[in-house]
């Protein structure tokens, strides 16, 4: 809207420029004239400032949005092997970062396998009769943080948001929804652009869009529903 209302002002003046060559004597002219070119030539500054800032802004969006989006997966994957062990999911970073340190995953094995049924095999007057049993047998064990993080020490900063807002952290909730383990991260969009110009802030809380982060967060996981995902789009990362 602001572009778009630059270009009309700048259309009227040579609209004005015109009538006044057209009908303004010849002795006013060039001073009238040098005050509406200057117009022009400031009203064209400012219509390519406006677009240079938000191709800046766009650009500066993209590159901390992926560097949130890789944090908020490093959560996500530990919030899952935490749940692998616990069962549920935590609220608490220091917990979470506790059992990426020292937490080991099993690693299991199902498999079928033929018993005697007692009960039925006595009401078939001792003919025998057999049911399956699914077993779990536990293989062995792998280290959360090698797994997740291999050689990085990455995930004891894993709360910070890292860009934008200095010191700013996730939110980071847990809980059930109709008995199932849920949990959510995220961070407001405000946060990671904090530096940047209100109005492009407000504009992006905006987005509706396929290839955009839409809302006004970056989100993993859903307190709403049983959900592990981002709301971001594929091209945001190459680690899913």
């Amino acid at each position: 809207m602001i572009i778009l209302a630059i270009v009309l002002i700048i259309l009227l003046t040579i609209a004005i420029v015109w009538l006044i060559d057209k009908f303004v004597p010849k002795k006013m002219k060039p001073l009238i004239h040098l005050v509406l070119w200057a117009i022009i030539i400031f009203l064209s500054y400012s219509t390519f400032m406006s677009v240079y800032q938000e191709i800046k802004f766009n650009k500066l969006k993209v590159e901390r949005y992926k560097k949130v989006i890789d944090r908020l997966i490093d959560i996500r994957d530990s919030e899952l092997a935490y749940k692998d062990v616990h069962g549920k999911y935590t609220d608490n970073f220091d917990s979470l970062i506790s059992f990426v340190e020292n937490g080991k995953v099993p690693i299991k094995q199902r498999r079928d396998t033929l018993v005697l049924d007692v009960e039925r095999t006595a009401a078939f007057g001792g003919v025998e009769t057999f049911k399956t049993l699914t077993i779990i047998d536990t293989l062995s064990f792998y280290s959360v943080k090698d797994s997740i993080f291999g050689g990085s020490d990455r995930y004891k900063t894993m709360m910070n948001v890292g860009v934008g807002k200095e010191g700013a952290k996730f939110v980071l909730k847990a809980g059930e929804l109709e008995e199932i383990p849920v949990f959510e991260a995220s961070v407001e969009k405000a946060v990671i652009l904090n530096d940047q110009e209100k109005y492009l802030i407000e504009k992006e809380n905006q987005v509706v869009s396929v290839d955009g982060v839409n809302g006004s967060r970056l989100t993993v996981g859903s307190m709403e529903e049983v959900f592990t995902k981002g709301n971001w789009p594929k091209t945001y990362t190459t680690k899913e």
